[in-house]
């Protein structure tokens, strides 16, 4: 009987030697191999990078609170003698309100426009639509150098020269190619059938853009905003050229004030540097991970 089992019992075949393991084995193990790379070839270049990125700015710091002739290079003791100078003496106090002035106006009017010229170029469809986003990708390949005489003759017959207004209108101006392309690329990522299901309810196309479409752009809008904001911050040629009163002067121009025929104060130039970088790093440090998301996202769909 246990022969005739036996009999019935198929034989196991030997497992295949060359049999490739599971697809799910061999990525289990590039993980892993990925894992086993060692720490330090990740740390060592983002240390050098990381070094190289903050040594200018621990140099300007420097400077900004050691005290006049002081070759130390640890920032002890420190001193606020230049921050007192350059805000009260060399009028940075007003050069900061007039950028933020100018820094918030862009930011609304570039966002206000681009957010309308986004739209239409992401839900309607017109004839020269092709050769308009073509105008606005090849506008960004002129120097705003070559548009000072004709700017500053425009700008000359509204009676705008030494005007905020002036700077505003020019910075607008340059930041709404890019601006205009982003904002419809992610648009374009919003599903048109959710403003179409807010028609069919009721709504008009403003209030179903403003009630549905809208709340989805937020990352779109504050990168677009900060990048404006930042980027009219630091402007430099345009501020100089349109204000010549030193109360209309910005902090880029401001800066440029300090640095003398035959001297330089350091310290001085140093504080006000600091005064500068201080609001730009501010923002991206709380709306970083906004502005990747939006100019990424701004970017895919196009």
């Amino acid at each position: 009987m246990t022969a005739a089992l036996a009999e019935k019992t198929p034989a196991t075949p030997p497992p295949a030697a060359d049999v490739p393991p599971p697809a799910g084995n061999r990525r289990r193990g590039q993980e892993r191999s990925y894992d086993d790379v060692p720490r330090w070839q990740i740390y060592v270049p983002l240390g050098v990078y990381l070094l190289f990125t903050l040594i200018p700015f621990y140099w300007m710091f420097l400077f900004a609170v050691r005290p006049a002739g002081s070759t130390s290079l640890v920032p002890w003791p420190m001193t606020g003698e230049h921050f007192e100078k350059v805000w009260t003496e060399r009028s940075f106090a007003v050069f900061f309100q007039n950028s933020m002035i100018v820094g918030i106006a862009t930011l609304i009017a570039t966002t206000l426009v681009a957010l309308a010229g986004g739209y239409a170029l992401a839900r309607f469809d017109f004839k020269i639509k092709g050769a308009f986003m073509l105008a606005l990708l090849c506008s960004q390949f002129i120097p705003g150098a070559l548009m000072l005489v004709p700017l500053f003759e425009i700008f000359k017959n509204l009676q705008m020269i030494n005007s905020l207004g002036s700077v505003v209108i020019a910075e607008t101006v340059f930041q709404l190619p890019l601006s205009i392309i982003l904002i419809s690329g992610f648009i374009k990522n919003v599903p048109v059938t959710l403003e179409e299901a807010a028609w069919v309810d009721g709504c008009s196309r403003f209030r179903a853009f403003c009630a549905v479409v809208l709340p989805l752009l937020r990352p779109g809008l504050i990168a677009v905003g900060s990048f404006a904001f930042v980027h009219s911050w630091n402007h430099f040629l345009f501020a100089l050229m349109f204000l010549s009163e030193q109360d209309k002067q910005t902090i880029p121009v401001g800066l440029n004030t300090l640095i003398g025929a035959d001297s330089v104060d350091l310290g001085a130039l140093a504080a006000g540097g600091v005064i500068a970088a201080v609001p730009v790093v501010i923002i991206f440090a709380f709306i970083q991970k906004w502005l990747i998301t939006g100019f990424s996202a701004g970017a895919v769909k196009g």
